[in-house]
């Protein structure tokens, strides 16, 4: 009889090799505070996924917890879902130092995690939040073209929407924001 596959200890297995994984010579990974695996339900139809953790998911070592986070829970709810019942991630699991974007050697450095989560949770719908994470998953795909629409992708369904951090910034966004989680709600 085949052993019945336990998703949560999976997604700890995982999150414990990203945290203990330094040294390995990368400087992102070496000057974080904290490593930031994920969290949510190991079941989740939807995974949402960032570019990388920022200041305050550094401090914590939770991802998106600080003003893009707080976004991100209202556009949750507005596609009618709550945090608990999706997955939420980064492409990198550590902060960029000064916050940059990650190098591409960077990005291939964490890629593993990423895909292990994947292969895990098998979500229904993936949310790349941004156009970094689109990119890892689209690379032809434009988000300023691709947002709030379901695109296929070498098996994957994908959702893609602008970063709530770009919102913040741009609070034009915002409006494409929610509407966009709007869309998501349909889409689900």
């Amino acid at each position: 009889m085949t052993p019945k596959r336990d998703p949560q200890k999976l997604l700890d297995a995982i999150a414990t090799d990203i945290r203990e994984h330094v040294p390995c010579g990368f400087e992102i990974c070496e000057q974080a505070t904290n490593l930031v695996p994920g969290e949510g339900s190991p079941t989740a139809a939807v995974m949402l996924v960032g570019e990388a953790p920022g200041a305050s998911e550094d401090k914590s070592g939770r991802p998106f917890v600080g003003s893009a986070g707080k976004l991100l829970d209202r556009l949750l709810e507005e596609a009618g879902l709550e945090r608990a019942d999706v997955f939420i991630t980064n492409v990198v699991k550590a902060r960029p130092p000064g916050n940059r974007d990650p190098k591409a050697d960077e990005v291939a450095h964490h890629l593993p995690w990423l895909e292990a989560q994947l292969d895990v949770i098998r979500p229904k719908l993936l949310v790349p939040l941004g156009r970094h994470a689109l990119t890892r998953f689209a690379p032809d795909a434009k988000i300023t073209q691709a947002h709030g629409r379901v695109l296929e992708r070498d098996g994957r369904t994908l959702f893609p929407m602008f970063h709530p951090a770009a919102a913040l910034r741009n609070p034009q966004l915002r409006k494409t924001l929610h509407e966009d989680a709007q869309a998501l709600r349909e889409a689900l």
